[in-house]
């Protein structure tokens, strides 16, 4: 009888199994790394052998045997496990570990359709041949398990149907490369090229969802966040709806902006009809956001804002409440409620706010982004007028109402739509910004579109990418890091379609890019200061400062070369205006690191040639991007020194950067006692920062008496933000399993919270050394 076990390999073929053979893939994973065992790895996998076993199903094994061994005590084991994944994948991509040549690889997926035909339009062989020459697919054994799996499931070219992948992270980096600067010219374009291969594949750079995925595709739309602005016609809202649909299935993130909507009962047609008011409208436009799964890259997704004061606003702010019932809910849409400093005026002063549907106040909805004193004029005078149809609320209730609903939900989001203008890129009274976007770093011009072919509506779009500040051993560096990005992401818009015509007149005008950072919690932690203690501010400063001041001069070098963005015009920096001049002097007590650059002939030449691009910067927040890098999420500290996220593929664990030399140094995110210290690092980024920041704030109920968070708290971090010159909140963080004065099962959320939110206004007041007879200065 014959006892020998066979087994399938992927071309179908059976050989005899060799366990020496799977020995020997496991040691090659090994190599070089510290604390990991092979046989741990074989013992942990026991692979119950049989009969015509797939060597797919051997690897597999191994691999998740690997992973399932990370840990802070092993955390190269996520190294170990990324190899075994690689080598799996290139056999899946390839048919063998090694891959093929670039050239013939590129002839092969442009004639499957997978790859963009121009690449052999733009290139010669020889020219693919000095792209090979300088490719290097070692760098694959950098990535961690987690950054192996987000490659396979997000970003490489593939069959998302069948599951068969058809390239390797080189290729996707190299051909990303050569996709931005093909129309460069001959000369100078492989130099770029190959400065630009390295810096990504050397995780410098950090490339957002939109790009990884999809340029190098036949697919052109890489622009990760787009911003809509609805009128207040049955016109608009469909071709609002139409864009949303557009925009969705091609991998983008949505802001809509809904605050004209007039609100419930407002007379149409001459008074013919009662109006239905927001929530049918934000309910057809959540259905349009859900209409497309973005081809199983991510899902769709939205965030819809309106301003604080509108008629209905006691409405919108439970649209995310589990408790209600479908008619009176909108549950998959994230909301941006939007506030000015009038309005936390008449909250520190338990005054009242009045509420307006934006159709009965003529000037008061544009006024309120482009102009606060006309807006402050006008509110007062509608007001005063009885034949307008208003409603008053105490302040304190309507502002408790907010933060009780961004507690309970952690998705009500808040826009300073003042700070998005006086501290702005652009001129408010030519364009103003009205909206941000899913994400809250974003901070456009936009203008409604009147029908789906209207080319005088204005849908921003804003292409993202993002230096790693791990991978950054001087300051120096972003000189070169910003050349290339700005060049790379300017040739984009070029580069990619528009499906929609005010989307491609606005990004052809403004050329609007944000580049933002990855890695913030391991560049503080490698340099021995923290989120907490203010002991990071001077080092924030003098970095985000070298970041802005390097983009800036990167886009001023293009103008030289492409001249200025058409509309650079309607920009502050067209009438000699940085960021340096307009932000909140605030931040000055704060921090009193002097500039370090020379902002005087930037300034000189940026009056004398103008910018490429109205905007430049912007702090996203990269939750998977970043696992690409092995770098930690956006500016944002730990959860813990392993994170683990869950994925179509299981659970993915993944080791902050240098844990063994860094462990004691990092600053976990329930450890740092308040948000004041990173509040202010916040505040102090803010000032260079052109567009906003996907800021977070965190709660630990724990803390606190009865498991409570004090709306006191709550209400002192809300006007920090908006002292300290913040344009945007994103998250409220609550750490799990604890509830607090706003969580959503408690009914004591309901009650009567303006006695509460008085007493916590007048104690904010009494401690503050800039607050008198209860009105805090802001």
């Amino acid at each position: 009888m014959n006892d020998t076990l066979y087994v399938t390999k992927r071309n179908g073929e059976q050989e005899t199994i060799d366990l020496d053979k799977i020995h020997q893939v496991v040691e090659w994973a090994a190599d070089k790394l510290n604390n990991v065992s092979v046989s741990q790895v074989e013992i942990k996998a026991q692979i119950q052998f049989y009969n015509g076993i797939k060597t797919e199903e051997i690897h597999e094994t191994l691999i998740k045997s690997a992973a399932d061994l990370i840990s802070t005590e092993s955390p190269d084991y996520q190294y170990l496990a990324a190899r075994l994944a690689i080598f799996h994948l290139r056999k899946k991509a390839y048919g063998q570990f090694e891959p093929p040549k670039l050239y013939d690889h590129v002839c092969k997926m442009v004639e499957a359709g997978k790859y963009d035909q121009h690449l052999l339009a733009d290139y010669t062989q020889a020219e693919f041949e000095a792209m090979d020459a300088f490719i290097d697919h070692w760098r694959d054994m950098n990535f961690s398990y987690a950054a192996v799996k987000q490659l396979e499931g997000k970003y490489l070219v593939q069959n998302r149907v069948t599951g068969e992948i058809y390239e390797s992270a080189q290729f996707l980096y190299v051909l990303v490369a050569a996709c931005l600067f093909a129309k460069y010219p001959q000369e100078t374009r492989m130099d770029y090229i190959k400065r630009f291969y390295d810096a990504a594949s050397t995780f410098k750079l950090s490339l957002p969802t939109p790009i990884m995925a999809g340029v190098r595709t036949p697919t052109r739309q890489f622009s990760s966040c787009v911003l809509i602005e609805t009128g207040d016609s049955l016109d608009s809202i469909n071709a609002t709806a139409s864009a949303i649909v557009k925009y969705v299935s091609q991998r983008a993130g949505i802001g809509v902006n809904a605050g004209r909507i007039r609100a419930l009962g407002s007379p149409i047609r001459g008074g013919e009809a009662f109006h239905t008011g927001c929530i049918p409208f934000y309910k057809y436009f959540q259905t349009a956001v859900k209409s497309c799964s973005q081809g199983g890259v991510r899902g769709g997704a939205a965030t819809l804002f309106y301003p604080l004061w509108h008629m209905e606003v006691e409405s919108l702010l439970v649209l995310k409440n589990n408790r209600g019932v479908e008619e009176n809910r909108v549950r998959h849409l994230d909301y941006g409620v939007q506030f000015n400093k009038l309005m936390y005026q008449r909250m520190m002063k338990d005054d009242y706010i009045t509420l307006f549907s934006p159709s009965d106040v003529p000037g008061l909805y544009d006024a309120f982004f482009a102009d606060q004193d006309k807006f402050e004029a006008l509110y007062v005078q509608y007001e005063a007028d009885e034949s307008i149809r208003k409603k008053r609320i105490k302040a304190m209730e309507l502002f408790s109402l907010f933060m009780q609903e961004r507690a309970s939900t952690g998705r009500i989001y808040l826009q300073n739509v003042d700070h998005c203008n006086t501290h702005s890129p652009f001129n408010p009274e030519f364009a103003p910004v009205k909206q941000s976007n899913l994400c809250l770093e974003i901070a456009l011009p936009t203008k409604p579109l009147e029908h789906v072919n209207d080319e005088n509506g204005e849908i921003a779009l804003c292409t993202l990418s993002a230096f790693n500040l791990g991978a950054i051993a001087s300051l120096d560096e972003f000189e070169e890091l910003a050349d290339l990005s700005v060049r790379a992401l300017d040739s984009l818009l070029d580069y990619q379609d528009y499906p929609v015509p005010a989307a491609y007149n606005a990004t052809m005008g403004r050329r609007t890019l944000g580049i933002g950072v990855i890695n913030f919690a391991y560049y503080l932690a490698k340099n021995g200061v923290k989120y907490s203690d203010f002991s990071a501010n001077s080092l924030v400063h003098k970095t985000f400062e070298a970041m802005q001041y390097h983009l800036l001069k990167a886009s001023n070098n293009l103008a030289k070369e492409k001249g200025a963005c058409p509309k650079f015009n309607e920009t502050t920096y067209a009438q000699g205006l940085l960021p340096i001049d307009t932000y909140k002097k605030d931040l000055d007590k704060i921090c009193d690191e002097p500039l370090h650059l020379d902002w005087e002939s930037l300034r000189a030449d940026i009056k004398e040639f103008g910018l490429r691009n109205s905007t430049l910067s912007a702090l996203m927040p990269s939750e998977t991007s970043s696992q690409i890098s092995n770098a930690t999420n956006g500016i944002e500290p730990p959860r813990g020194h392993i994170s683990i996220k869950s994925s179509k593929d299981g659970v993915l664990k993944q080791v902050v950067p240098e844990y063994e030399r860094l462990k004691d140094k990092y600053e976990l995110l329930w450890d740092i006692p308040s948000n004041d210290g990173y509040l202010q690092l916040v505040g102090i980024m803010q000032k260079f920062i052109d567009q906003t920041i996907s800021a977070n704030t965190n709660y630990d109920p724990g803390k606190y008496e009865s498991g409570k968070v004090p709306m006191k708290l709550l209400l002192k971090d809300l006007l920090t933000t908006y002292k300290l010159g913040v344009k945007t909140l994103y998250y409220h963080n609550t750490r799990d399993g604890a509830s607090d004065a706003t969580s959503s099962d408690a009914t004591a959320k309901e009650t009567k919270a303006t006695g509460v939110v008085s007493k916590a206004v007048e104690a904010i007041a009494t401690e503050d050394d800039d607050c008198a007879g209860g009105a805090c200065k802001i």
